[in-house]
């Protein structure tokens, strides 16, 4: 297993034959995996790093936190900026969540302990969020003062709705794995400490799968969203086109029709 620093805090690791399956993986023990800057800085060169990599089939993102996913924004940090250099670091944080949330492959957060305010908002930004039996996720922004600024007030009602989305915010409330689970909040449950471990079996699935038609259904999952249904299936439609003569549909039918494994070209 390889491993990419990037900065202090991010490390990309790779797994699966080929190195098909990265794991993002947000390491900043000691506060907790609070996002400060150089934290954000560094979640976005790693997502740009990713994004530019043709070989990778799905990311998978972690914590080296034994209790938590990500506590949110570092509030020390924030507390010592003057209104101006809040203003100036917006764009930095943004970002960071941004670089999660289009990223063009399949991403499964792994999540364990606390994924509270800006943590929930990483996990939130991927397609599929396994969590383990400890955690605890919530918006609490309101709280002290602030909004979900992560993306939290926008992609939390496409998962749950918007008035169970208006009681999470507005009461800042952190949910239990067992009701997150019945909420939509995540995706699957697993024991206690096996949520890393089930992230990757599921990414390593999906990355089977050819990389072209993983991408391009998730361009048309995200792309499809909200519209109304004539609209949706013109980016199906779109999307479809894609793949329709692409390398990676010629060698699936003939890995179907030979009975074999498919060896994706990847184009």
């Amino acid at each position: 297993m390889s491993e990419q620093r990037f900065g202090e805090f991010v490390a990309v690791r790779r797994h699966g034959d080929g190195d098909v399956v990265a794991e993002l993986v947000l390491d900043r023990p000691k506060a907790m995996n609070a996002v400060s800057t150089e934290m954000a800085r560094s979640v976005s060169a790693a997502c740009d790093a990713l994004a530019a990599d043709s070989g990778v089939r799905v990311v998978v993102l972690t914590s080296t936190h034994e209790r938590a996913f990500c506590v949110g924004a570092d509030l020390k940090e924030r507390n010592s900026f003057t209104d101006a250099e809040l203003v100036r670091q917006r764009p930095t944080t943004r970002g960071a969540y941004g670089g999660v949330l289009e990223l063009p492959m399949p991403t499964v957060a792994a999540v364990h302990g606390f994924a509270l305010g800006g943590g929930f908002e990483l996990a939130l930004a991927c397609d599929v969020i396994v969590a383990d039996e400890t955690a605890v996720v919530g918006l609490p922004e309101v709280s002290v003062g602030v909004i979900p600024g992560g993306g939290g007030t926008q992609l939390l009602p496409r998962r749950v709705g918007a008035a169970r989305a208006a009681e999470l915010i507005f009461t800042a409330r952190r949910v239990e794995a067992a009701e997150a689970l019945s909420l939509g909040l995540v995706d699957e449950v697993a024991p206690a400490g096996g949520d890393r471990a089930r992230a990757l079996e599921l990414a390593l699935t999906m990355a089977a799968n050819s990389p072209v038609g993983l991408r391009a259904a998730k361009r048309a999952l995200r792309l499809g969203h909200g519209m109304d249904l004539a609209a949706g299936l013109e980016i199906e439609d779109a999307a479809w086109r894609t793949v329709a003569f692409s390398g990676d549909r010629a060698e699936g039918v003939a890995a179907f029709n030979e009975k074999r494994k498919p060896n994706w070209p990847g184009e």
